[in-house]
């Protein structure tokens, strides 16, 4: 359900614990399914939950919320920085704030993390805090002054939180390092997945309705005619250096031409004409797909033969955790969580960030040996059942509401 800010929520008296989570974009990434799947499995008997969700993104977010959640949308909270709509965002999200009365807000993003915990800080009530960051935005590709600015700004407004959750033992060691405190400490909780409830179509099937999903421009044969289909499931930022991948994938074409390879992408974002330039550029408009967003589009994971994430920063891409419920072959950059998801050579591969030839080199050592990525697979997916399971996630974080 989803209402407007300019509402008055008053409300009732009960004995339930009410928690208002507050996150900036409602676009589908890492951070909005982890929300998803919090607050789907938290006891209504117990939670009164309320989802606030920024502009960016189309409601999204909402679209994948239990309808017994109430969605409100914040409309000057979004991902870009702008002085006016930041400052309009702190006072509407403090009427918004006011207006749950909360006994805990929980915070997802850097965005909402700053300035959700401002807004409760001039209000001066007892809500318990909680941030959730699901990677520091200081490690984002952009000009070192900026990243440095971000950085204070974390560790200023980390005194107004009583807890920050991270997920991944790089960013739980880089909150120490600059001195990243808040009030009562930081939590390491990995993200989890229940690999059987995720609907994941046949391989035939997969691969035919991903081909009906492309935009018409793109509906070349060899996408159904190659032997070898590489996926990416990721939103076009400069975070998820799918411009490496585009250049591997064109030194794959270049040096082993013999090689039937395919590559596809679900997702979307502000990189997209800069990613097409680089396709074009290359002429691997006959090699390389860009699918657009698609609804559920882990279910269409079982097309790929090779699933890979290119990223240059990450916390822990659930992406990931799905092609690996998937028994997909892996290869992922050594970023964010990466290296405690996969080990290399055992069920996946791990290379450097922002190396094309690393990439090329990889998804060639996959291509030459089906042994061994139906063996990655497989051991990736039994990685999930033991190591990240949604169970530990979630009475993790139930732990601390």
């Amino acid at each position: 359900m989803d209402t407007e800010i300019n509402q008055n929520i008053l409300p009732t008296p009960n004995p339930k614990i009410r928690v208002l989570f507050v996150i900036t974009q409602s676009e589908l990434g890492g951070a909005q399914k982890f929300l998803s799947q919090l607050v789907s499995h938290l006891d209504p008997d117990r939670f009164e939950l309320v989802v606030v969700g920024g502009a960016d993104g189309n409601k999204e977010m909402a679209s994948i919320l239990p309808e017994n959640i109430q969605y409100i949308t914040a409309r000057h909270l979004r991902r870009n920085p702008n002085i006016f709509n930041d400052i309009a965002a702190i006072f509407e999200l403090k009427k918004i704030i006011t207006g749950v009365n909360p006994n805990t807000l929980f915070l997802n993003s850097s965005k909402a993390g700053f300035i959700g915990s401002l807004a409760a800080k001039i209000i001066k009530g007892k809500i318990k805090i909680i941030y959730r960051i699901g990677g520091w935005a200081f490690n984002d590709p952009r000009a070192w002054w900026q990243n440095l600015a971000i950085r204070w700004l974390e560790k200023i407004s980390a005194s107004w939180k009583e807890y920050i959750i991270v997920n991944n033992k790089h960013d739980y060691d880089q909150a120490f390092k600059f001195g990243i405190r808040p009030r009562q400490k930081v939590i390491l909780i990995h993200n989890g997945i229940d690999p059987y409830k995720l609907d994941f179509l046949g391989r035939e099937e997969a691969k035919i309705r991903l081909y009906e999903n492309l935009p018409s421009s793109q509906k070349h044969a060899s996408f159904l005619n190659t032997n070898l289909l590489i996926g990416v499931i990721a939103n076009f930022y400069k975070t998820k250096g799918l411009e490496y991948l585009i250049e591997a994938i064109h030194i794959i074409n270049t040096k082993y031409k013999p090689l039937n390879t395919t590559l596809v992408v679900i997702g979307d974002g502000s990189e997209r004409e800069e990613l097409v330039s680089n396709i074009r550029y290359y002429r691997l408009e006959n090699k390389i797909f860009l699918a657009g967003r698609i609804a559920n589009a882990s279910k269409y994971l079982n097309a790929f033969d090779i699933f890979v994430l290119p990223s240059v920063k990450e916390g822990f891409p659930w992406a990931v955790l799905e092609a690996m419920s998937a028994k997909l072959p892996i290869i992922a950059t050594a970023v964010g969580a990466a290296p405690e998801i996969l080990e290399n050579q055992k069920n996946g591969l791990l290379v450097p960030p922002a190396d094309p030839q690393a990439l090329a080199d990889a998804i060639i050592k996959l291509a030459d040996d089906e042994h061994l990525r139906r063996e990655l697979g497989i051991q990736a997916h039994q990685t999930i059942l033991h190591k990240f399971t949604l169970r530990r996630m979630l009475e993790q974080v139930e732990g601390l509401l």
